[in-house]
């Protein structure tokens, strides 16, 4: 975890990291899927987050992670912002930050890594107040463009779009 790169409450951590990963070749890049977590009202609650206070969830309007799907292996989350392990076992993960008392179903959208790396683009206008400041502060690197896509043109549901590729 310490060597990734992080902003808190940006998606590009998740692109960031799989930049890291076949760059650095710590994992097969064919294992790898990107998870967006969200639902109809874009209200989902999860656990175990770093910034929430004590047990209680935060409600993001949409969360991104990285599973691990190795065929030998047990499925493995990477969660910048969980304060549990980096990654964590699939299963602990869902036991601990996706539960639910409110029969709050989450919509998942899955997308393969090296597709996302290929695909994703930002121009983090989602991450802006109608007076143009930041609800969060931005990352210090630009925003994220491939050369098919560039920021802004693609979002991603339901709040960045993949462009076809």
């Amino acid at each position: 975890r310490e060597k990734c790169i992080y902003t808190s409450c940006y998606e590009e951590n998740v692109w960031k990291l799989c930049e890291f990963v076949r760059e650095e070749r710590t994992a097969p890049l064919e294992e790898l899927l990107v998870v967006f977590i969200s639902n109809e009202n874009r209200t989902v609650p999860l656990w175990k987050q770093r910034s929430a206070h004590g047990d209680q969830p935060v409600i993001w309007d949409y969360h991104v992670i990285l599973l691990q799907v190795g065929v030998q292996s047990e499925p493995l989350v990477y969660d910048l912002d969980s304060e549990l392990s980096f990654p964590c076992r699939l299963q602990l993960y869902a036991h601990q930050a996706l539960r639910s008392d409110r029969g709050i179903k989450p919509k998942l959208r899955v997308v393969p890594a090296d597709s996302f790396l290929l695909n994703f683009a930002s121009d983090r206008s989602h991450m802006r107040n109608p007076d143009g400041s930041w609800k969060m502060p931005p990352p210090l690197y630009p925003p994220i463009h491939t050369a098919s896509h560039e920021p802004g043109l693609h979002q991603h549901e339901p709040c960045c779009r993949l462009g076809a590729g």
